[in-house]
């Protein structure tokens, strides 16, 4: 029966690390000002009638810390990166110089900052209720495993230590990414 239980906190923990990769993407996806390749992650490109993301039809580099540029394997690719960079609201105009596409990341006003911070704020929540629904889950099942009351004890401490070693990584990571916001 513990066979069972320790296979259960193994499951537990990939939940828990799936939700904090989750929030790491979504942080990742927050603009600083500074450039950040991830920001072109969500960008799909039609490639040959295929949406393909952007990352794999063209290379892209960091120009200088608030720039990044972006190099199409195919030039004839241009315009439609140029397009789908408009449609998906980054926030920045692609300046195309005809080899490649330059994005520009202004810096945020210091009321965007605050503005940003409270999101990053509310998807460290999101993370951490994600967690918790995890913890409540994994001890509901550890409860209908039929152990004695010493191992599910020890079982549920397992899982509450699970629990508050991943709530802690995401409030360093939110508090990594309102630093940065922080900084000019």
């Amino acid at each position: 029966m513990t066979e069972q239980a320790d296979l259960l906190l193994i499951e537990i923990e990939e939940k828990m690390t799936k939700s904090e990769e989750s929030a790491i993407h979504e942080f990742a996806n927050i603009r600083t000002g500074r450039a950040n390749p991830a920001v072109l992650d969500r960008i799909f490109v039609n490639y040959y009638g295929t949406d393909t993301p952007l990352r794999q039809v063209s290379s892209v580099s960091l120009s200088d810390s608030n720039q990044l540029y972006i190099k199409p394997f195919d030039s004839s690719l241009l315009s439609s990166i140029e397009q789908a960079i408009l449609a998906s609201q980054l926030g920045v105009t692609p300046q195309n110089d005809g080899a490649g596409i330059r994005l520009t990341f202004p810096q945020p006003t210091e009321e965007r900052r605050r503005a940003l911070i409270k999101d990053v704020d509310k998807l460290a929540e999101n993370a951490k209720v994600a967690i918790r629904n995890v913890r409540r889950d994994g001890n509901d099942q550890i409860k209908k495993l039929e152990l004695t009351v010493d191992d599910e004890k020890g079982y549920l401490e397992d899982v509450q230590k699970l629990t508050d070693k991943y709530v802690k990584r995401i409030d360093e990571l939110a508090k990594e990414k309102s630093d940065e916001l922080l900084k000019i």
